[in-house]
């Protein structure tokens, strides 16, 4: 591979790292299984298109495109926790309305090409070490206490006084404001948003998460949200090396084919590795 495929596949990475901490923040912090991410990964990418095409600074677009994300993972907590919704299902019902809102929000077209120029990078990464310091000094305090205790064990956490529908809220809130964010930065990077570019987002996410807890097994929680950072841009590498192989003869139209067997590799080793341990 070349320089040029070597930053790409770091660029991805660092982006997808985001998103990867979005995932962390509701399937392992809360215990949520949240189907949102699809929808909101766009979410991000179409308040940043339209935000980019009406003059706004790349700085505001990226905190719009947060609290799109955020006002997206508040809908889901209100459908499970008001409306008696099962977690999964909350979630895949507000990415299927997210898909009318995303493409409202584009003007009914579907897709929209973008010339930001440079500077993106830079901002990638003083973004994703702000979004990594503040997750780990969060996780660690005493609210992130709450939302920890809130995913081991939710009627401990009602018997110390803490309204769980609100902690639930506030967290799946930030959990898809990152992964708005990654779809921003995605859409900035490649000067395109599309209507279905959210489309395994959250296989992509979990992936890379298994791997990051592969990299760096440490119960700590901000050694956790490195870990997935850095679970990321090892399964980019994956497919970039897989896609690249001579003896493979892969294609880029593989790639979903090739992430799917890595995530079923990485899935069975990991299952194997804790029947070993019963």
């Amino acid at each position: 591979m070349s320089s040029g495929e070597w930053a790409i596949i770091l660029q991805m990475g660092f982006i997808y790292g985001i998103v990867t901490i979005g995932v962390f923040m509701s399937f392992r912090v809360l215990n949520f299984a949240d189907m949102t991410c699809d929808g909101t990964f766009v979410l991000g990418g179409c308040l940043t298109a339209v935000g980019i095409k009406h003059g706004l600074p790349v700085p505001l677009v990226l905190i719009f495109a947060f609290l799109g994300g955020g006002t997206a993972g508040f809908i889901t907590a209100c459908l499970h926790s008001y409306c008696k919704i099962i977690d999964v299902l909350a979630g895949i019902l507000a990415a299927f309305m997210l898909y009318s809102v995303n493409l409202r929000i584009m003007g009914g077209v579907p897709n929209v090409t973008l010339d930001v120029g440079n500077g993106c990078g830079i901002i990638l990464a003083w973004s994703g070490n702000f979004v990594i310091l503040t997750i780990g000094y969060l996780l660690v305090s005493d609210f992130g206490l709450a939302l920890r205790g809130l995913g081991q064990n939710r009627h401990l956490i009602q018997s110390y006084g803490i309204h769980t529908a609100n902690t639930i809220a506030v967290g799946l809130a930030l959990s898809n404001g990152l992964i708005a964010l990654g779809g921003a930065f995605f859409s900035l990077t490649q000067n395109f948003c599309d209507i279905g570019g959210g489309v395994g987002t959250l296989v992509v996410g979990l992936a890379s998460l298994v791997i990051g807890e592969k990299l760096l097994p440490f119960r700590s929680p901000a050694v956790a949200v490195v870990a997935c950072v850095a679970g990321s841009v090892v399964y980019r590498l994956l497919v970039g090396f897989a896609l690249h192989s001579d003896v493979l003869a892969l294609r880029s139209s593989d790639l979903n084919l090739v992430s799917g067997l890595l995530i079923v590799g990485i899935m069975s080793i990991r299952g194997r590795r804790k029947r070993c341990f019963l």
